[in-house]
């Protein structure tokens, strides 16, 4: 017994050593702020140490162990003083926010790609004077205010930021405090996008296999592609006026849901997307999974003919084939087909992934953590559907900040598959941000979980960001007082 601790003993001392030096590798790095400077000299790491322990009496081995209680904050008199955002680049138009303290730490959040600012800054009045260590109450203050899509932008910017907050406060990584990790790397899938023709796809796959090391792709086999092949389509006359399924008029054809556009597929249009799919795999062969998307507005039975036509291809899934709601349609599409099939993104809260999960109407759910309520309701949503024998893949198309939020949540959930990553061709992208630890944020396909660095694990690099703000708001964190009162009576019953 003596012998085995003392091997214990000797296995944390060299683990105290290693973290030692990474917090004073911290300290010494240019880019760590003045105040995290400050946390870092003044903290030391939490727990018991077993090598300080030793021949101790109890009262000294008691004092022992709360002295390296975190001491960076005080977690129970933290308080939110403020929340202030910038708009980046990325995505067009995608905000970063900080929730700030009193005691000089804060944490960083995202409204989802393509959402308003404003669904965060609306929020301010209802958190100001809250512990932000307080996740799941102030959670429930705030979650009457989100909704589907980037409705949910603004509670779940708040949700991250507060993760991010109470890691430091604590010092430990938001996983940990989601339950633990199942994992030190967690998987990503690439966004594929199409090349101007067969040679440019190719150009772009290698860059993503061979350079980047992704093992897992997605692509487009969208309507949009053959629309101009004769013969391809029925009742394209839809089309006109609307430059993608995503930009249009309200009464467009990108603002009319799949079963009411009056769009079929002809066989030569079936043939021709399976060969864009065919082309693919020909490239990567058949060990590197794809996953598919954004097969335009369709109905049912469409969706049906498409997917049987793309069965031999062993696609990953099939991805929001119909509008998330419709779960009775999902479910037939589901029965007809051998290719797995997913929605999620667009879905807020746990309560309304349910009625898919209960039903089997999905083979995956795809929750994108900035709209299904943040950090823990998405391992929520990951956990129900654990139970239910359905695994889990992670939308995502926002800054590091929500991709590191990812991270956390996808090591912290156990049927988690596979995570996405939609700027791979961005330069930038990766530098808006320096992970505290020192490490990559992505590896070969990975993303290494920060095993030690508190929160999220990433500060914000403030003249990368600053080159990349959108152009429409270049504000930087300046004050949002005008958001600070209250003026409306929230309860929602009577």
């Amino acid at each position: 017994m003596k012998n085995t601790l003392q091997d214990i003993i000797s296995k944390n001392k060299v683990r105290e050593a290693q973290y030692a030096a990474e917090r004073q590798a911290e300290i010494d790095r240019p880019t760590t702020k003045a105040d995290r400077r400050d946390f870092l000299k003044k903290t030391a790491l939490g727990g018991l140490s077993l090598t300080a322990m030793m021949g101790l009496t109890l009262e000294d081995t008691l004092a022992q162990t709360t002295s390296k209680v975190q001491k960076a904050s005080a977690p129970s008199d933290l308080k939110i003083t403020d929340l202030r955002y910038c708009l980046t680049a990325v995505m067009g138009g995608t905000a970063i926010i900080k929730i700030y303290t009193n005691q000089g730490i804060y944490g960083l959040g995202e409204v989802r790609d393509g959402a308003d600012p404003k669904y965060a800054l609306m929020l301010k009045s209802r958190i100001l004077g809250e512990n932000p260590c307080n996740v799941e109450r102030i959670f429930k203050i705030i979650k009457q205010f989100g909704g589907p899509a980037r409705q949910a932008g603004g509670v779940c910017a708040v949700e991250m930021a507060l993760w991010d907050l109470c890691g430091k406060a604590y010092n430990v990584p938001a996983w940990q405090l989601l339950g633990g990790r199942y994992r030190d790397n967690v998987r990503l899938y690439a966004d594929t996008p199409e090349g101007k023709d067969p040679e440019d796809q190719k150009r772009l796959i290698k860059y993503r296999t061979e350079t980047q090391g992704y093992n897992w792709l997605k692509m487009d086999v969208s309507i949009n592609e053959i629309k101009d092949i004769p013969g391809a389509l029925v009742n394209k006359e839809i089309l006109k006026g609307s430059s993608s399924q995503w930009q249009g008029g309200y009464m467009s054809y990108a603002n009319t849901a799949h079963p009411f556009t009056g769009i079929q597929i002809t066989e030569k249009g079936l043939d021709e997307l399976a060969k864009i799919v065919h082309n693919v795999r020909e490239m990567v062969g058949y060990e590197i999974p794809i996953s598919t998307d954004h097969y335009g507005h369709i109905d049912l039975n469409n969706c049906i003919r498409l997917g049987k036509a793309l069965d031999k291809y062993r696609l990953a899934w099939l991805e929001d084939m119909v509008p998330w709601q419709m779960t009775q349609q999902h479910k037939t599409i589901t029965d007809a087909l051998e290719t797995p099939t997913t929605t999620g993104e667009d879905i807020y809260l746990l309560q309304n992934f349910k009625d898919l999960i209960d039903n089997h109407a999905v083979d995956i759910v795809h929750p994108d953590l900035a709209s299904s309520g943040g950090l823990l309701e998405t391992k929520r949503i990951g956990d129900y559907a654990e139970e239910n024998g359905i695994a889990m893949a992670m939308h995502q198309a926002g800054t590091p900040v929500s991709f590191m939020a990812n991270v956390h949540c996808a090591a912290a959930t156990q049927n988690f598959l596979s995570l996405e990553h939609h700027s791979v061709d961005v330069p930038w992208w990766e530098d808006l941000v320096v992970t505290t630890d020192g490490k990559k944020m992505i590896d070969m396909g990975y993303a290494p979980v920060p095993l030690t660095s508190p929160g999220l694990g990433i500060d914000l690099n403030e003249e990368v960001l600053k080159e990349h703000l959108h152009r429409r708001d270049g504000s930087f964190f300046a004050p949002t007082t005008e958001w600070d009162q209250k003026s409306s009576h929230d309860r929602t019953y009577s």
